[in-house]
């Protein structure tokens, strides 16, 4: 019987440890990082819900529950050490949407280029 915990314990250790980095960083890092875009467009921009969902490529209800927090922070606890670069980078993706009309795939685009600076300065 102890034999048979252990070895469970080894193959969820190593099935939490085979996923790819960009799946773990688009499970915890993307909602922030969306949160944090759909706020800065919201908020500093003037942006409605409507035209801030249509350029990430989501629904109002998902800006909505950014702007409340009720999505998107859930993971936050995780990325202290990472939360500043985040913060950055969304407002400069903010930004960019505003003064180039990023589309949503390029909006995706971004976070891909922010999911590897991420990985090569291994803060994660």
């Amino acid at each position: 019987m102890n034999i048979f915990i252990g070895y469970n314990r080894v193959i969820l250790f190593l099935m939490r440890n085979m996923y790819p980095p960009c799946e773990s960083i688009a499970r915890y890092v993307l909602p922030v990082f969306s949160s944090l875009v759909a706020k800065e467009l919201v908020e500093k921009y003037g942006f409605t819900q409507v035209e801030a969902a249509k350029k990430l490529g989501t629904t109002q209800a998902a800006i909505s529950q950014y702007l409340h927090s009720k999505r998107g922070f859930g993971g936050a606890n995780h990325l202290k050490k990472t939360l500043p670069k985040i913060h950055k980078s969304a407002s400069e993706i903010a930004k960019r949407i505003v003064t180039e009309s990023m589309t949503p795939d390029e909006f995706m685009s971004s976070f891909c280029n922010l999911c590897k600076n991420l990985q090569a300065s291994k803060v994660l």
